[in-house]
């Protein structure tokens, strides 16, 4: 007689215990069985199926201390913490040696951003658990929420060494190592530690991306196009990996190619906002101004939160020099996001450029008012003011300009030129001579 595998006996438990549910017919079930069902809902985001499953299975099997430890974990992901440290103190009393105990409290401290008092109770669990990789990675976690990039990047790492099988690697742990190595600015060390972890594991695609990253960000971009190859070899469906060679090709001026990479991936799944814009820049680098048009207008169609695609769809008509188009694109861009400093400069500057001041005027006091407060945007501002004779809102603005760049010689002789056009020689001089102080 063939035994069940495990897998389909945890399907008869799962049939067993829903059919149950629906029938309001109390089954038994042992501590296992419970278990895996409750798993299961856990891991499937079916939490309050999660919570019947616990309830019953305390009710059959009352001292459990696993069962018990779901219930703490649902307390703690309801935000029920008091509840759950109390739960957790009791546990302890019976089973100091229970490292899923010390796990929980741990993160109870977590979320109460205790995060050094969490790690010392790691560090316990750490000594009794028999799965060190699990423990080391939310060492490293607590560590990054203290922003200690160097302690992090060492417990991830002991993670993923830790792992006896590296084909089933933890990749969150990965990407937790590459990032602190990038926080950090260490990408030659980032590339030296991917080396030695592709020893161990040649064909792990991630690695090979994460390494042709480090490359490119050196601007060492033939090593970077080999990683994003071998990673392509190891998985032939890895978008990201096209994604990355395409924008290495797009750096070396190669536009075909890269455009023959981003292609791919729209093939691979549903088209990217950003394989779509990337296409069009590539198409416009070589004066194909059709087939970029057509990406540019097929990117804002995909995504039009994306103000890129807008940005660059506008961008190519002002470059045309066709206003027009240019001022529809980005009115429809103002219409998604009507906060958006990037198309009110762009708005002001398309208006300025058709000698319509007013609206021009409009639009520079718009991107300045949602955060734009680049030196250019004040000066194109006030340069439309005197086009309309405000001369004293120029000043006023200038004065405003003046807080964000104090030493900037070019505020001072506008300031001066307005005063001197207001016949206000004494206010000019003194402007003057600070701009010629300055510069």
């Amino acid at each position: 007689m063939q035994l069940p595998t495990p897998d389909e006996h945890n399907n008869v438990s799962l049939s067993k215990f829903e059919s149950m549910l629906k029938t309001n017919n109390i089954l038994f079930f042992d501590s296992d069985q419970f278990e895996e069902i409750i798993n299961h809902y856990l891991e499937n985001g079916k939490i309050a199926l999660a919570k019947k499953a616990t309830k019953l299975g305390l009710q059959q099997h009352p001292s459990s201390t696993t069962l018990k430890l779901f219930q703490v974990e649902m307390f703690i992901f309801e935000n029920e913490l008091d509840i759950a440290d109390i739960l957790l103190d009791e546990l302890y009393q019976i089973e100091q040696s229970n490292e899923e105990i010390y796990i929980q409290k741990a993160n109870i401290l977590s979320r109460r951003d205790q995060h050094k008092h969490a790690i010392v109770l790691l560090e316990k669990a750490l000594e009794i658990t028999l799965d060190q990789a699990d423990v080391l990675s939310l060492i490293g976690m607590e560590y990054l929420f203290l922003e200690d990039y160097e302690n992090a990047k060492n417990y991830f790492i002991r993670c993923l060494n830790d792992e006896e099988d590296q084909i089933h690697t933890d990749y969150s742990a990965l990407y937790n190592v590459i990032y602190c190595f990038e926080y950090l600015e260490q990408n030659q060390e980032a590339i030296n530690y991917l080396n030695v972890f592709l020893d161990k594991n040649p064909y792990s695609e991630v690695a090979w991306h994460q390494i042709g990253k480090q490359y490119s960000i050196l601007k060492q971009y033939k090593k970077a196009l080999a990683s994003f190859d071998f990673a392509i070899i190891s998985d032939d469906r890895f978008i990201g990996a096209y994604l990355e060679k395409g924008k290495v090709l797009e750096k070396m001026q190669r536009y075909e190619l890269a455009i023959e990479s981003f292609i791919i991936t729209l093939g691979l799944d549903d088209p990217t906002s950003f394989a779509l814009l990337r296409i069009g820049k590539c198409y416009e680098k070589i004066k194909n101004d059709e087939m970029a048009l057509q990406y540019y207008t097929k990117c804002v169609e995909q995504d039009g939160l994306l103000d890129k695609g807008w940005i660059a769809i506008t961008d190519f008509y002002v470059r045309q020099k066709n206003y027009q188009k240019a001022l529809y694109f980005v009115n429809k861009a103002l219409a998604i996001d009507d906060q958006n400093r990037l198309y009110w400069k762009r708005f002001a500057t398309i208006n300025k450029a058709m000698d319509q001041f007013e609206e021009a005027e409009f639009g520079y006091r718009k991107a300045i008012e949602f955060g734009d407060y680049q030196l250019d945007t004040w000066l194109f501002w006030v340069d439309i003011m005197q086009i309309m004779g405000e001369y004293n809102n120029a000043i006023l603005t200038l004065i405003q300009a003046a807080e964000y760049f104090p030493d900037d010689y070019e505020i001072e002789y506008r300031i001066a030129g307005f005063h001197m056009l207001l016949n206000e020689e004494e206010k000019g001089n003194f402007h003057l001579s600070n701009g010629l102080r300055l510069n």
